[in-house]
């Protein structure tokens, strides 16, 4: 289960919860009983690539349009 922080003790004690955190803790910060952050470790080396499929764009993706397609998304 998540450790969940009222504000005030989070305002308090930030640099040790800080190292909870690096440590790999996750801490929700808490407004009363309301939840209104989340405490998250950043993943410096994430798991997986952006993009949906891998895919190389054709060198011809750069060449400059057609002077009539080119007009069409000026007007």
């Amino acid at each position: 289960m998540v450790r969940q922080v009222k504000v005030q003790e989070a305002k308090t004690h930030l640099s040790a919860l800080l190292s909870e955190v690096e440590k790999g803790a996750e801490l929700i910060i808490t407004r009363g009983k309301t939840p209104v952050a989340r405490l998250t470790p950043i993943d410096e080396n994430p798991a997986r690539e952006w993009g949906f499929v891998p895919y190389d764009l054709p060198a011809s993706f750069f060449d400059a349009l057609p002077a009539d397609e080119l007009a069409a998304w000026q007007q």
